[in-house]
Order: structure tokens, then sequence, then C-alpha cells
């Protein structure tokens, strides 16, 4: 072997550039949060082609003393830790002290500043093989300035894997679009070869913030938004995450930040999709801006070197926190809630906006996605209490009778002589005063057997009954299961798996919790697990395939919601087939009672599929349709 010798100091930091500097939008991101860190109240960003010619970012915090810049480029050298105590809670965006070392080596780089307690200002450059920095005077305000250029000029295979100038700067815009997301109290401004693209002003207050959220995230966004504000355990969690409907075809509306920092975690986004389980279509990705708010202790953000990964002290805590926050705050969604955004929607494609992302599922204006459970043809409707055995036999009947979800099933004479209230009797006239007026309104006819129309003071709202129904007899279900609790069946012939020790020794640790979930599963062996029972109601699923993804989401994170999302799927099922049929004709007081039923249940805005159950047509889209007015 060659014999060991120390890298020059030019050669460490190309190689620590190579980690730091991936693109020009890197470099911004760096210098972006060495002015937050500052205290900046206002930072400019002046690109030019891309970054590649220029990166400039000035700021107005606290600027650097001049016996300080030859420092502030060298390696490994901060003012924000000291020691061991202070990067085991990290409260600044940046720590390690390489950032400007790393820029330096791979550009031509100068750096002004000047502090409140001085008079004048001093510039720093940085070139030539050694890295040596050469000191000036110069004239500036208080704060500091960084003037990054020919970016990659001693690295021509670095810069041969840049894109071109309109993808470069692309990555740039959405680099500070997250730090503004960040920080609220901070104006921002960029521009691109001298053309202002964006400046927003410090935004304080709540109705300032959510302008800030629509500029950035459009104002479609913040229409469809359901706000959150809630506290627990030393955590919490604020922000905006968009109802299921505002679904994109792609995670490109996904924003969440940890103390100001803008991260990637898994453990996060596990949580994110638990939430908004059963309410989005097919392969749709949610739409959120959230803000988690720990003590710095208890995250450990020195993981990656972009530090766009962290590590949670008690990732379960934080995992069933958020979920149970968004789970909440979706399932309390109600359609008077958001009669609102669907007019704002309806108002928005009147004057000719496509929506998010221009693939919606289906041309909806409006509601949130909301899903239902629970019982029979409506007519005869079963109460809340109606224990889950019943509804099984029902669906059994069902399926003994070969209904399906689009043909027309009559109600048990049982059921019907049980419903909860008597249908036959007439609806009463609608109150005169509007405000008292349902948020649904009121049913006029149905069409086709499959659509309930009703008027409301803002237009017409068209119902699917089906999938309105089908998601109130969801959830009633799963309300009937939760008070039975989940009962277990010991099986006739215990299923023995073959698995790796660290899956043996992970089952064998949660046994009392997979016991809690219906599974008695037994370790026999360093690599072999015994199942002796399961829940009840999933006798006829793969046991072993079953058992296998519980373990692996225990593996990964800590927590499993397999059984109970397996229970769901089945119980939708149930609530499809036993949910009113289409071609099934509804009298006025039936339809109204279902549109009473959408508005007390959660997740009433889709079906458990992720369909809508419901839009809106305002009567600006009708008189429009009908030139009134012209």
């Amino acid at each position: 072997m060659p014999e060991i010798r120390l890298l020059s100091p030019r050669l460490a930091n190309q190689i620590a550039a190579g980690e730091v500097v991936e693109r020009p939008a890197s470099v911004v991101k760096e210098l972006v949060e060495n002015a937050l860190d500052a205290g900046a109240d206002r930072v400019e960003v002046d690109i030019e082609q891309g970054g590649v010619k220029l990166i400039r970012v000035r700021d107005t915090g606290s600027g650097i003393a001049e016996s300080d810049l030859p420092l502030a480029l060298s390696r490994h050298a901060t003012s924000k830790i000291v020691d061991l105590e202070d990067l085991e809670a990290v409260a600044s965006l940046g720590f390690r002290g390489e950032a400007l070392a790393s820029i330096s080596s791979v550009s031509r780089l100068s750096l002004t500043s000047r502090t409140e307690d001085t008079d004048a200002a001093s510039r720093v450059e940085v070139e030539g093989r050694d890295m040596d920095a050469r000191i000036s005077p110069a004239a500036h305000p208080v704060g500091t300035t960084v003037e990054v250029r020919d970016l990659f000029f001693n690295t021509p295979a670095r810069r041969k894997f840049l894109r071109t100038e309109k993808t470069e700067f692309g990555h740039i815009e959405e680099c500070l679009r997250r730090q503004a997301l960040a920080r609220f109290e901070t104006g921002f401004t960029l521009r691109h070869n001298q053309r202002a693209i964006q400046s927003l002003r410090p935004a304080m207050t709540p109705l300032d913030q959510e302008r800030r959220i629509g500029a950035l995230c459009g104002q479609q966004f913040i229409d469809n938004a359901v706000v959150i504000d809630a506290e627990a355990s030393g955590l919490r969690l604020w922000g905006w995450v968009a109802l299921p409907t505002f679904s994109r075809s792609q995670a490109d509306l996904q924003y969440f930040f940890v103390n100001h920092r803008v991260i990637r975690d898994r453990l996060v986004a596990h949580a994110v999709r638990q939430a908004y389980r059963d309410v989005l279509y097919n392969n749709r990705h949610p739409a959120f801006v959230l803000y988690l708010e720990l003590d710095p202790a208890n995250v450990d953000v020195n993981v990656h070197p972009t530090k766009h990964e962290v590590r949670f002290r008690d990732g379960r805590l934080v995992h069933d926190f958020i979920f149970r926050t968004l789970h909440r705050a979706l399932g309390e969604v109600k359609p008077q809630d958001h009669m609102h955004g669907a007019v704002a929607q309806s108002l928005s494609r009147e004057a000719g906006y496509a929506g998010n992302d221009g693939v919606q599922p289906a041309p909806v204006a409006v509601s949130p996605y909301s899903a239902g459970a629970g019982g029979q043809a409506y007519g005869g409707q079963k109460p809340v209490a109606w224990e889950a055995q019943d509804q099984m036999a029902f669906y059994q009947s069902l399926n003994a009778g070969g209904g399906t979800a689009e043909t027309t099933t009559p109600a048990p004479a049982a059921a019907v002589a049980e419903a909860p209230r008597d249908l036959a009797q007439p609806m009463p006239t609608p109150p005169q005063d509007s405000e008292a007026e349902p948020p649904l309104g009121y049913a006029i006819a149905q069409l086709h057997g499959i659509y309930i129309l009703a008027q409301t003071r803002q237009g017409m709202i068209v119902v699917d009954m089906h999938a309105a129904h089908e998601r109130i007899t969801y959830e009633r279900m799963k309300v009937a299961l939760e008070a039975q609790d989940l009962k277990s069946q010991p099986l006739l012939v215990p299923v023995t798996l073959a698995v790796s020790q660290r899956e043996a020794s992970v089952a064998e640790t949660h046994a009392e919790e997979l016991q809690a979930l219906g599974l008695q599963i037994e370790r026999m062996g360093p690599e072999t697990l015994v199942v002796r029972q399961i829940p009840a109601l999933l006798r006829g699923a793969d046991t072993e395939q079953l058992v296998r993804d519980v373990v692996s989401d225990l593996m990964e994170h800590g927590q499993s919601d397999r059984v109970k999302a397996v229970t769901n799927e089945l119980l939708g099922t149930m609530a499809c087939h036993g949910s009113v049929r289409a071609n099934r004709q509804l009298t006025i007081p039936e339809m109204n009672t279902l549109l009473r039923d959408m508005e007390a249940t959660e997740r009433s805005g889709q079906c458990n599929h992720g369909r809508p159950t419901w839009t809106l047509v305002t009567l600006g889209e009708l008189d429009k349709l009908f030139l009134r007015g012209r």
C-alpha cells in the first residue's frame, strides 16, 4: 500500500463539498440557514445563470466580527456549539462548521460583514491552491453578504453533472420556498438574472401566514385545508393539512418541519399515510404543511450531512401523536365545515383556474373526503349499537342472495322494523331562516336511481347515495366492533413460521402487544414462531403473511396497525355490500335522512374507497352555464 499522508486542506474541503454541495441549491440552503441562525429578519437571494455564475445571499443578521472572518471560512469552525451538551440539544439550523469551507473550496467566495458595535465592515476572500484568506475594508450595513461565483470552476467533473439553468433554478426556488415556510417572521426576496421572482414580507399574524402559504403552495391548498394545533406530552403539532379531495398525483406538496428544520422522515411519512388511510383514492398523495415542536434534546439532528433526516429519542411517542392528531382532525371534518372551501373551489373554476395538479380522480369541486360505515339498505338502517356479528350475518345473507354493490337488494324485514327513525313521516317544511339551513340543504329529487339532488343557498348539491351510505355504514360498523373489543379464535392447526433471529426476538419482546391485537404468537426456537390464535374476524385471512407484516411493522416503527387495517378492509367490503344500492328508489324523507346522517358522520366526504360522496354546483356556475347576466 502507498504510505499514509495527511490530505491537503483544499482536498479535504473538496471531499467534504461532495457531501454538502450537491448543486447550486445546496449552497443557497447553507447560506440562508446561516442567515437565519444569525437572527436575520430579511434575507435577499440573487441568482445568475441558475446559480452557476453567481449566488449572492444578503441578510440583516448580527454579522461577523473582523477578527472572526478568516476563521469563518475554516473547516469545523462554528459559533453554534461548544461542547457535547450543545450537540445533544442543537437549536440552530447549522452547527458543523464546514459549509463555508466546503463551498469556498469549489468556487470563488467572498464574505462581507459588519456587526452592530462597529462603524465599518470587512471583507474576506478566498482563492488559490492554499485557500489563503485575504481581509480588506468594505462598506456594508449591519449584517452579512456572501457571494459565491463560478461554482465548480475547479472541479469540472462535478460541473458537468449539473442540469439546465431552468432546472437548477427550480431547485433553488424550492429550497427558498421551504425556508420561507419554516420562518414566517422573516422576509425573503428571490431574484434570477436581475428579475424579481419572489418577494415575501414577514408574516406575523395568522392571516399573513395563510397568505404566505397561499402564495407558496397555492390558494386552493388553503381553501381546502384543515388547521391543526395540538399539544401533548411535550409535543406540539400545528399547521395545515389538505382535505382528501385535494389529493395529489405525486408527493410534491408535503412539507414537514421539526423545530423550524425541514425534514424527510420515514416515521413521519408513515404516521401521515396512516392518518389518511381509507380516505384517499387509489395511489393519491396527501398535501400538508406541518410543524412539530419539541425539546431539542429529544431529537438528534446530527444524522446526515445535509441534515434532512432526524432521529427522535421516542419515535413511537412522536408517531402516535402525529397519527392521532391528524386522524382526529380529519375525522371531525363535516360537510358544514367545508362549504366555504367548496364555494372557493367553484369560484376558482368559474375564473378559469385549473385544479391543483390537473389530475383529480373526478371533477369534484368540493367536499372533504370522508368515508362511513355500517348497516344495510338505507330504509332499514340499524342503530349504532347493532352488534358486529349481526352486521356480518346480514353481509353473509347478501352474499347468499347473490347481492352486489350495484344491484337492488331489499332490506331485511327485521332490520326495517328496528329502524332508528320513521322514514315514512313527511319531511317538515324547510325553515325560512336561511341560517338554520342544513349544510347539505334539502333533497328535491333522485336522479337515475343513483344521485340525490339537494337544494342549498349556495346552489345545488349532488350526492352519490351508495358512496355516502357506504361511509355511514362503515363508520357505524367500526364503532360497533370497537365497543365489543377484538375477539380471538384459536387455530385448529397452529401455523409455524421460519423467520430471522431478529424477527423472532421482536415478536417475543412485543408478545403482550400482539396479544392485544388478537394474535397469540410463541417463540419456539431461535428462528421459529408459532401462531396459536388470530382475530376471529380474520379467520379467512392469510395468517402467515399477516404475522410477517405485523412483525415487519414492529421492527420498523415500533408498532403495527396491520390487524386494524385488514379488519377495516373487511368492514369496508361489508359496508359496500350492505349499503343502499343503485336504482333503489328513495322517498324525499329517506333522502333527507341520508343527508342529515352524512352531516353527522366522520369522513362523510368520501366512501371508504376514497371516492367523493358529494359535490357542489354553485349558482354562479349555473348562471355561467346559461349565460345569465350577460
